[in-house]
């Protein structure tokens, strides 16, 4: 199988400080690596992070907002069109600087608490800001040679997230129209909110710029849970995918105690 692993740093290795899970991800036999944000380390950091264990930066968010405060990103959120284009340019300046090909742009929170009418009205509101800008943000991309990313994300490990279906993402990407705006595939959301993972894959495969797994529903290694990635994976493969595949998942113990399901792919155990 042509199946390349990326470990996601914001999950992966919390054994270790931020700035030496490069080298750890390395040493477990991954060569690409992706994590949320890079916001709180200086490019020139993690770009020495990245040389000195020689892995692939394959991936991570633009700015989302005050994650702290709950806001799950910008995208979709009509009155901060200004915030989301200064964040379109600080993550592509990252991007530039750690040669990574590919960002995602969260699309944002719908409003709490409104009755039926009003959140239909705000569904109205953050679809058409959505679009506008992402296709600001695809512009901005294409300038860099980056692709810009979306990813639909389920609603019980993220309450009113405006992106939550596969069709949706879709979409959006064909109202766009940008070669560049491509499909962020999770098969953990997916698997909550959808299920049937190989008809999505083969019908979604031409839109997919990016893969990420975990097990269901506890968000633990692959091989935990109610989906048979081994199977998965293999059709993913012989559909023709050559992406990386990113291991978004919480470790259940010690993370190099639970990668023995990756041994078919190249990681040590």
């Amino acid at each position: 199988m042509m199946i390349r692993l990326a470990a996601n740093l914001s999950m992966l290795f919390t054994e270790h400080d931020f700035l030496d899970r490069f080298t750890a991800a390395v040493d477990a036999g991954f060569r690409g690596v992706e994590y949320l944000f890079p916001y709180a380390h200086s490019p020139e950091a993690l770009r020495t992070a990245l040389d000195e264990s020689g892995v692939e930066q394959v991936l991570f968010n633009l700015p989302p907002g005050d994650w702290a405060a709950g806001e799950r990103g910008l995208a979709s959120l009509p009155g901060r069109e200004a915030e989301f284009r200064d964040a379109v340019i600080e993550g592509l300046r990252y991007a530039e600087r750690l040669g990574c090909p590919r960002v995602h742009a969260m699309a944002g929170l719908l409003p709490e608490g409104a009755d039926d009418r009003a959140l239909d009205d705000a569904r109205e509101a953050h679809h058409a800001t959505y679009l506008a800008n992402l296709r600001f943000a695809a512009g901005e991309a294409a300038k860099a040679g980056r692709e810009l990313l979306i990813e639909p994300i389920n609603t019980r490990d993220m309450p009113g997230y405006f992106l939550s279906r596969q069709d949706q993402a879709v979409a959006a990407i064909e109202a766009v129209g940008a070669d560049n705006l491509r499909l962020q595939f999770d098969l953990y959301h997916c698997q909550i909110m959808e299920g049937d993972l190989v008809r999505h894959l083969e019908r979604l495969l031409p839109h997919i710029g990016h893969v990420q797994i975990a097990g269901v529903p506890e968000r633990h290694e692959p091989n935990i849970g109610e989906v048979h990635y081994p199977a998965i994976l293999e059709r993913l493969s012989a559909l023709g995918y050559r992406g990386w595949v990113g291991c978004e998942y919480r470790p259940a113990a010690a993370t190099r105690d639970g990668l023995g399901w990756a041994r078919p792919f190249g990681l040590a155990s």
